[in-house]
Formats: C-alpha cells, structure tokens, sequence
C-alpha cells in the first residue's frame, strides 16, 4: 500500500472509530465534534497517533500492561508459529506453551504450585473467589463465605470484581453487588487515620482484624490484597503492614489472596510485588504484564495445599473445580508470556527497573521540593505516584480537573503520556501515576520528569 492509500485508510478508519467504536472509560461528549486519539504504531517506549505524531507512554498501554515496549518481534513471531501450529483447544486438555510456561512461571514463585489459565485480571480474580467460596463449601458448610477487601484496592470491571473493589465512583450506579465482600480501611500512610504514629502499619493491618471479629471469624474465608494499591493512588504498605496481615491471617485461617494484576512480572524490580515483602499468599493472581499485551492472558495460581481440596474422591460430582474459561491458556497468551519472560530475563530488565526506579524516584522527589503541590512521592520501582494537594499543611485534595489539565499539557506540550487516578473517588482522584516499560533509560526518565515539571510549573502560574 502506498503512502497516500495507508493515510487514506487510516483516516476511514479514524472515521469509523469515531462513529461506531465505544471507549473504554470514557465521556463521548467531545468526539461529537473531535475524534478519539487512535494509536496506530509502537516502537519500543515510544507510541505513534494517526496524525504521525509520536509520544513517550509512561503509563505502559494507559493501563500498566506493555512491560518489556512495543514492537517486540519476537513475542508477534512465537504467538505467529503457535496459532500456526495449533490455535485453540479448551484447557480440558492441555498445550505445549501452557504447560511450559507454568513450569517458568512456578520457578519464579517458590511456594506456589498450580496455575489456572484465563483471560483478564477481572476473570482470574473471579476464579480465586470461587475457589475461597467453594472451599468454604466443602470445608465448612458454606459458612466461612465472606471475602475482605481494603479500601483504595481495584480488583477488576465485573459485577463481582467490583463487588470487592474499594473505590466509590468505580462502584457507583452498578449495584446492587455480589453478596459476603466486605470491606476494610486503606493503608496510606500520608492520609493516616490516627495522626503521626510510629506504629502505623501495624495499626492499618489489625483494622483487618477488626472487622473480623466483627464479621465472625467463623465466617470470613478469604482476604483479597493488592501488594501495592495501583490505580487507588499507587500506596506502598507501611512498615509492619505485611506481617501483621499474614499473622491475622493463619490465626484465623483465612487464606491470603494477592493481586497482582499490576505488579506481577517485573514492575517493582522483583518478578512479583509481595515477593519485596516476605509474603506467602495462598493464591496469586495476575494479568497485564504477563505477555506485555501482546495476547491476552491471566492466571490464578495457588498453593499445592489449595488444589488438593479439590481431589475429592468422595464426591465426583461436586468435589472438582466446576469451572471454565473459554479463551484461558489456548494458546497464544501462553507462547506470548513465554517469550516475554525471556525478555525479561535475557535483558536483566529487573535490575533495570531497580535502577531506573531509583532514578525516577530522585526526580519525582526533586520536583517535590520544587513544587509545593506535590504532597508526596510514594511507589516502588517503575511504578510511582505523586499525591497532589492545594495545601501541604492541609493536604487538601487538588481538584480532579487539575490532573486532567497536567495530563493533557505533559501529552500535547511535551508529547509524553502519563496516568492519573481517574473517576475513582469522591475527592481522592488526585494522584499521577507512573508505569513506564520496563526497558526505560535514564534519557526515557528524564524526558517524564521533565514534562511533569513543566505541566505542574503551568498549573502554579
């Protein structure tokens, strides 16, 4: 096709998205009179829109999933090959890259020992709750039902999912939810619900152990737990937090279900967000980076003590995971996250995290001492927050608007694309979060902070 036939194409195509496509997260309002953006290249950090118009994404995807950059070849070649070879069958049976990326990925989770292979964070949550209420079932005669959550915390976009999620305006109009999800408060230090005390992390977590005993503890079966709250304001857990939670959990065995659609394979600097805590969860979940959005791909993986209630040969109708996921490891996300594991390791993207997310950290906390509307600098890693406030001394929210306006002046002015927290809260949409690829260089880092600077100094002025 040449030159003027792809730009001929691409504005049809620009048309039809802006006629017939329905955004996610989105007021279509504006695209009465001006088109979505449509993204139609990616080379490594870098994103390029129909008008040619190049960006650098430091929300890897807008929502923290293309891990190892775009155009990676060699994922589109092993996914090709695959599908080639054998596209689908249902996980009633089993495939070559299925199998051999559980065994990869089990080797990178020491404790855990099954995976269970489906599409999205939202659906691999749905399998852990099923698998909590099915054991509360078989174990304690439907008792031990009820499943916690924290406050801040996303776990995913369905009924259910958002029936354990701790934020109002992600909730809001989709109700009435799931029944026995019941919710406890946030671990954000910044906001602290005692004042400054030394011992906050321990006071966050037995806020869990209060609304046990609340419940009953003869009635909660699970507690489900971002290892760092994401798109809630990117909160990293306080000294003593993780200890604390896992020694509520044994004493009133309730399993330990980590979230890791966000974090998992790689965004911290360790190949999972609970493994820079010391955590022994009873169930991991995960999705977004697992194959950098090359296929879509999750898993709900477990301890061998788990899977093992569901060997029941006592009651062979019953007793067995009754459940399924049509597209769940057939086939292409498999060869996708294999490849992308390796990436991972060959390019000792870890350690460049750690260093990069140093890096990034020393920037954010330059501009803090800059700009007194930053009034904090949180996360781990390549993935970072900074809480805007109007008043440091009494951390009043900024306004949801001046998020979106920083946003727009560091994409349309500097051409870098960041996130922020988005329609989650009544007040607390306040927080720019940052994701870039794994791959990011020191030249990557200082073109965000750059534009960050900018857009805030624009903001002030």
């Amino acid at each position: 096709m040449n030159e003027t036939n792809n730009k001929f194409a691409t504005q049809m195509a620009v048309a039809a998205d802006q006629k017939n496509v329905w955004h996610h997260l989105s007021d279509h309002a504006p695209y009465q009179t001006a088109a979505p953006m449509m993204l139609v290249k990616g080379e490594g950090m870098r994103v390029e829109d129909a008008n040619g118009k190049q960006y650098l994404d430091a929300a890897s995807g807008g929502l923290w999933t293309v891990n190892v950059g775009y155009g990676r070849e060699s994922i589109a070649k092993a996914v090709y090959e695959q599908l080639v070879q054998m596209n689908f069958y249902s996980q009633t049976a089993g495939n070559i890259p299925a199998a051999q990326f559980a065994e990869k990925l089990l080797e990178k989770m020491p404790g855990m020992s099954r995976v269970y292979y489906s599409n999205s964070g939202s659906e691999a949550n749905e399998k852990a709750y099923k698998i909590v209420r099915q054991i509360a079932a078989k174990k304690y005669d439907g008792k031990k039902h009820k499943i916690l959550f924290r406050e801040r915390d996303y776990h995913g976009t369905t009924i259910t999912a958002l029936s354990s999620t701790g934020q109002f305006e992600r909730k809001n109009q989709y109700g009435p939810f799931t029944p026995g999800f019941v919710e406890f408060p946030h671990c954000l230090q910044y906001r602290s619900q005692w004042g400054d005390v030394s011992d906050y992390g321990v006071r966050a977590a037995k806020e869990m152990e209060r609304v046990i005993l609340e419940q009953g503890p003869d009635t909660v079966g699970g507690v489900v737990l971002e290892p760092i709250t994401a798109g809630g304001g990117v909160i990293t857990p306080p000294e003593g937090y993780w200890e604390t939670i896992q020694e509520i959990c044994k004493k009133y065995d309730i399993l330990l279900h980590i979230d890791e659609v966000v974090c998992g394979l790689g965004r911290t600097g360790e190949w999972f967000g609970y493994q820079n805590y010391g955590v022994k969860p009873d169930i991991v979940t995960m999705a977004k980076g697992v194959a950098s959005g090359y296929a879509a791909i999750s898993c709900t993986v477990t301890t061998e003590p788990i899977f093992d209630l569901f060997k029941d040969e006592s009651d062979p109708r019953m007793g067995y995971f009754r459940d399924v996921s049509t597209f769940g490891g057939c086939t292409a996300g498999p060869a996708a996250a294999l490849e992308n594991m390796r990436i991972i390791e060959d390019e000792n993207l870890l350690q460049n995290v750690r260093t990069q997310g140093e890096y990034l950290r020393s920037g954010l906390t330059k501009l803090m001492e800059k700009h007194s509307m930053i009034g904090d600098v949180r996360g781990m890693g390549l993935f970072q927050g900074l809480e805007l406030v109007k008043d440091r001394g009494t951390k009043e929210p900024v306004d949801e608007t001046v998020l979106m306006a920083i946003a727009a002046h560091c994409q349309n002015e500097s051409g870098v694309i960041i996130g922020r927290t988005n329609r989650s809260f009544r007040e607390f949409n306040n927080t720019i979060a940052l994701s870039p690829a794994l791959i990011a260089t020191s030249d990557d880092i200082d073109l965000i902070v750059n534009a960050l600077d900018k857009a805030i100094a624009a903001q002030t002025h």
